[in-house]
């Protein structure tokens, strides 16, 4: 019986990458990635040679019977996403909920996690915190989505955690707004990479801000 371990990657920067990482891509016998081209981007830029099979959201259900036969055969599988730590907002918990039913051994290689960033230089309380990954798309569901959260009990005592696109942040941080009201936002974009901004402000002061310069990158809400 071979085992499945989940390696973190950078979530930018690829100077994050740890030793642990390097080693395990380098010694697992195939991974399985949300997108082969920027895994093999990452591999070729630590001069690692790996079979790779593609697993990401819309196809997980179907891979996931493949890789559990290739662990019976004694492999061992690594698990990346496209960026940052696998099964966070991200495919893998349900190969790992799998494995766990088969009593195949999980590791996993710790590293950067871009909710766990912005909110240690958030400024806001960091001892009791939810994520909450993508709100929903649509503006009716996360509406309702950011409803329900302000009617949880003590959540006020809660740093909320989210991620978003560049084309739907200005919505949301509107629905924010009409929701919580003039709150005070951290927004964190492009997080370890070269053009990383930290916005601290009220929402209202956020929304005219991208409102008049147009979002570009990968968004962290903190709120």
């Amino acid at each position: 019986m071979g085992k499945l371990t989940l390696i973190s990657t950078p979530i930018g920067n690829l100077d994050d990458i740890s030793k642990r990482a390097i080693t395990a891509l380098s010694e697992v016998n195939l991974i399985a990635c949300e997108d082969t081209r920027r895994t093999g981007q990452l591999l070729a830029h630590f001069d690692i040679k790996k079979p790779l099979i593609s697993y990401y959201e819309e196809n997980e259900q179907r891979q996931i019977s493949q890789l559990i036969a290739e662990i019976k055969k004694g492999k061992t599988v690594g698990l990346v996403t496209d960026s940052g730590t696998p099964s966070i907002s991200d495919p893998g918990f349900r190969l790992v909920r799998e494995c766990i039913a088969q009593n195949i051994e999980i590791d996993a290689i710790p590293g950067p996690s871009a909710a766990i960033m912005a909110l240690s230089i958030s400024g806001l309380p960091t001892n009791r915190f939810l994520f909450e990954g993508f709100l929903p798309p649509k503006q009716g569901k996360r509406i309702t989505a950011l409803k329900s959260l302000k009617n949880m009990r003590e959540i006020k005592r809660f740093t909320i955690i989210s991620y978003e696109s560049p084309y739907r942040l200005v919505k949301t941080l509107a629905d924010l707004k009409e929701v919580f009201g003039d709150i005070d936002v951290v927004v964190c974009r492009e997080l370890t990479k070269v053009y990383q901004e930290i916005s601290r402000e009220k929402v209202s002061e956020s929304i005219k801000h991208f409102t008049n310069t147009t979002p570009k990158g990968e968004f962290t809400l903190v709120f």
